[in-house]
């Protein structure tokens, strides 16, 4: 099974190469795979003390982001190596303040996994979440360094867990330690024999519960927002924002205000949902030479401020789940106490379900239940207040897994 899974990184090296002259995403991950040996070793000397830090991308970067924070406090004189798989990932966080060096991790072949911890020598590992690597793994055990998976989240129909999924049950095993998000995962693992298993819970929360701690202001949303009552869309696709539009277009209320912060930022998208509109809005990108106060509408046409921009909300919507692409994250706004309307495709985000059993979270399937939950929340501040009161007690009630993590590491 090993020669297959071998095979298998080979072609997909050859399939990529393929695909990357019609995808600009692929093509960033093949050209940027290419330049990583030649960072480390620009970047790493043979005496450097190390630290290697993976995540297959965006998420589950701000997902370990807390846990990479202490290590790098507590490891003052040591290098930080942090590896993306994907672009989404990489191109983002390239100037990460936490690390040293950032590439892109090569493909899981045994040269590269050997040619890469030659340069690397890391004293400590910590992947993100889900992206196993064999090669990688079994490596950093042949050579006996210490290797931890966090925020672990496993279904039983993974190949782990299947009588063809040798390879990566055995990649497990180099993990020195796994601490899961929850119960079942521990006892999928259990179920394999891997018993050096914690569940210390998801360290997205100690992520979102720090975003307190910071200021969260921006003045130009304050400008547009005034005393009105604000509805955010936060990472919304065209199948959540035509739900916005419509209901926008309805005019229920002079006295609202919204705010749409788009998944995709391409010109040609954030155009279409403004001729889309019957109502004035404005743009991020034009915020200083317009009248804020005097816009309905407010578009973000730029990344990396929607986590404020929430501290701003009454009502938060999630783009993701009223299509297919992946409910995206609902512990940001429900850190800052408002209730929260998403789609109805979230079966694999465990969070969403229990803040729907909660009372905070509310699912819809179409325009009208839309319409309906959205009016429920805006005219009823009772209900709006409390709905948003259990998610911020939700979140703050799930924090802890850092400590549990640090308190293994005898940090």
């Amino acid at each position: 099974m090993s020669f297959i899974y071998n095979i298998g990184i080979h072609l997909t090296h050859f399939g990529l190469k393929c695909a990357s002259v019609f995808n600009q995403k692929i093509k960033k991950g093949v050209v940027g795979r290419e330049t990583t040996f030649n960072t480390l070793k620009e970047n790493l000397k043979p005496n450097n003390k190390t630290l290697w830090f993976h995540c297959a991308s965006l998420g589950e970067y701000e997902q370990g982001l807390p846990v990479f924070k202490v290590l790098r406090d507590h490891y003052k004189n040591h290098k930080v190596v942090l590896s993306f798989f994907s672009p989404s990932g990489y191109e983002i966080r390239k100037n990460s303040p936490i690390a040293d060096v950032v590439v892109y991790l090569p493909l899981d072949s045994k040269k590269n996994a050997k040619r890469f911890l030659d340069y690397v020598n890391p004293e400590l590992t910590v992947f993100v979440k889900y992206d196993i690597w064999p090669n990688f793994l079994k490596e950093l055990k042949h050579r006996k360094l210490q290797a931890i998976l966090i925020s672990a989240a496993f279904r039983e129909n993974q190949s782990f867990f299947k009588f063809y999924g040798k390879p990566l049950r055995e990649a497990l095993f180099a993990f020195d330690y796994i601490f899961t998000q929850n119960e079942a995962s521990k006892k999928l693992l259990e179920s394999i024999n891997y018993t050096n298993v914690t569940v210390s819970g998801d360290t997205r929360f100690d992520r979102v519960f720090s975003q307190l701690n910071i200021d969260n202001s921006l003045d130009f949303i304050q400008k547009f927002k005034q005393d009105k009552l604000c509805i955010v869309a936060g990472s919304s696709w065209p199948e959540d924002e035509i739900l916005f539009v419509n209901y926008i277009n309805s005019e229920v209320s002079k006295d609202l205000k919204f705010i749409i912060a788009p998944h995709n930022i391409k010109a040609s998208q954030i155009k279409h949902i403004q001729d889309k509109l019957s109502v004035e809005s404005v743009l991020f990108s034009e915020k200083d030479n317009k009248q804020l106060e005097n816009a309905k509408v407010f578009i973000v046409d730029t990344i990396g401020i929607l986590s404020k921009i929430y501290s701003y909300a009454d009502i938060a919507y999630v783009g993701g789940a009223m299509g297919t692409t992946g409910l995206h994250n609902t512990l940001e706004p429900a850190v800052f106490g408002v209730p929260i309307i998403i789609g109805t495709n979230h079966s694999k985000f465990p969070e969403a379900q229990e803040m729907i059993d909660n009372g905070g979270m509310f699912a819809v399937s179409n325009q009208m239940a839309f319409n309906d939950i959205l009016n429920a929340l805006i005219f009823d501040s009772e209900k709006r207040l409390s709905s948003g009161k259990t998610n911020s007690d939700y979140i703050k009630n799930n924090t802890g897994a850092v400590t549990k993590i640090t308190t293994y590491l005898k940090l």
